[in-house]
């Protein structure tokens, strides 16, 4: 029985599907107006680690995760360089993307993008205002948060001690200060879209409301998003969404704990900010992989130099069983199973049960992550030359397949000799020579594969490992 921490009853619950053998999930993603860091990456990791163990235990799942490409930060941008805000936008959305593999979070089912979907928004915040949920002035809707009475049922925030305590100025045209803006009229040189009440952009919150609707349905099994998104994003999305279509927006909330650097919350100005791009240059992006899902996702979890040593070493540790284990299994030899192969067999079955059990507990990645390890253990001590092949191969199967449930790459790759990274480059120089570009670009394209960077200098080619 599969249990998950539902946020908004703070407990667990057991899974049950709106739709037997199907999962409808909507992950929060990122705005495009830079890089993503660290913080970007846990919910990204987590909650892919959470789809492939849903499709492990034989789920289909419709997985969307958005990416916000207008925004005011993005407009800033824009302005900064001197460009469009949707230059900004893609430029950034492609570079999320290429992190994300490197972190092999794999693509969602859907990546709706919010500028490609403004007549959705616009659907929706009709429908609110036919409702009586909102209301516009001198061109900018707003949504009236007291007529949701279940409004604060995720977050637990009472309206009025929210309003007490708000240092936020009180907008003229608003109702009620607790109100907020579902469309937003354009100002000088920001993009904009017609509606039928401005020429102007959506606000954030209903942008994730009418994405989940329109690819999803108006109830998914799961939303979620990093802990800081509970309020006031997640609150207003259930309102506009449970407003609009009048049945339970989703069944399970989750969101993952804070990320701190070195104990102290990351940010620019304390100059402790990192990107993932930045991480990259100093480690295999799946080493932070691992490091993430090596505590429960709901836990903080601080990030050091040290921290990330010890993942390194801990997954280069499982690496170096599997690279063991292929090399053992081309030496061992078939033979009938003795009493003790059998034992062997049984202990690796029960292992399987007991990863299955941590996942199942609300994805403990860290105690799963501690059953592979328990594996590794058993076969550094019990397999050698003269174990029987079908142990070994079972055995190195059955820690790729987990690792794999993890999304965690444990194959290392053979490493590739210097004279052959020579000879390659000579046969890539002799394609330029002859013209065939196509082939000299697949030649760098199969080093840097193999970790190989080449580096064209007036002295020559250069290369290095990375």
């Amino acid at each position: 029985m599969m249990k998950i921490f539902n946020t908004q009853t703070r407990k667990k619950e057991e899974f049950v599907p709106i739709e037997e053998g199907k999962v409808r999930m909507y992950v929060c993603g990122p705005t495009v107006y830079n890089f993503i860091h660290i913080g970007n990456a846990r919910p990204m990791i987590v909650f892919d680690t959470v789809r492939r163990y849903f499709e492990y235990k034989g789920y289909e799942v419709n997985y969307v995760s958005n990416f916000t490409d207008v925004d005011d930060k993005i407009i800033k941008k824009a302005n900064e360089e001197g460009v469009t805000a949707a230059e900004i936008a893609a430029r950034y959305t492609n570079a999320c993307i290429e992190d994300m593999k490197g972190m092999n979070v794999m693509p969602a089912t859907k990546h709706p993008k919010a500028t490609e979907e403004i007549d959705e928004m616009i659907k929706l915040i009709s429908i609110l205002i036919d409702k009586g949920y909102a209301y516009e002035k001198n061109g900018t809707v707003f949504y009236r948060t007291r007529r949701f009475k279940d409004y604060g049922k995720l977050s637990g925030k009472n309206l009025d001690d929210l309003e007490a305590g708000s240092r936020i100025a009180v907008d003229d045209e608003k109702e009620d200060p607790m109100d907020f803006v579902l469309w937003k009229p354009k100002k000088e040189g920001e993009p904009f879209w017609e509606s039928p009440w401005s020429e102007g952009r959506p606000g954030w919150h209903i942008e994730c409301s009418a994405m989940s609707n329109k690819y999803l349905g108006k109830q998914i099994d799961i939303h979620a998003g990093g802990e800081d998104l509970i309020f006031p994003h997640h609150e207003n999305e259930i309102a506009q969404s449970e407003a609009a279509n009048g049945v339970e927006f989703s069944r399970y909330w989750m969101h993952n704990g804070f990320l701190n650097i070195n104990n102290h919350k990351m940010s620019k100005s304390a100059g402790n900010f990192f990107t993932v791009k930045d991480i990259a240059e100093k480690y295999p992006l799946q080493v932070l992989r691992f490091f993430m899902l090596s505590a429960h996702y709901r836990s903080p979890l601080n990030f050091s130099d040290d921290l990330m040593e010890a993942a390194a070493n801990s997954l280069d540790r499982i690496c170096t069983a599997v690279f063991n284990l292929k090399h053992l299994e081309e030496a061992a030899a078939d033979k009938d199973l003795t009493d003790d192969d059998k034992e062997y067999l049984h202990k690796l079955v029960e292992f399987i049960g007991k990863f299955e059990d941590a996942m199942d507990d609300d994805f403990n990645t860290a105690d799963a992550i501690s059953v592979i390890f328990e594996i590794v253990k058993l076969a550094n001590q019990t397999l050698n030359s003269d174990s029987t092949k079908l142990l070994v191969t079972e055995t190195r199967e059955l820690i790729i397949k987990l690792c794999g449930v993890l999304g965690i790459i444990c194959e290392k790759e053979e490493e590739i000799l210097d004279e052959d990274i020579e000879k390659m480059i000579e046969e890539r120089q002799q394609a330029r020579k002859d013209r065939n570009f196509a082939r000299a670009d697949e030649i760098r394209d199969e080093l840097l594969a193999k970790g190989i960077q080449l580096e064209d200098t007036r002295e020559g080619v250069r290369w290095k490992r990375v």
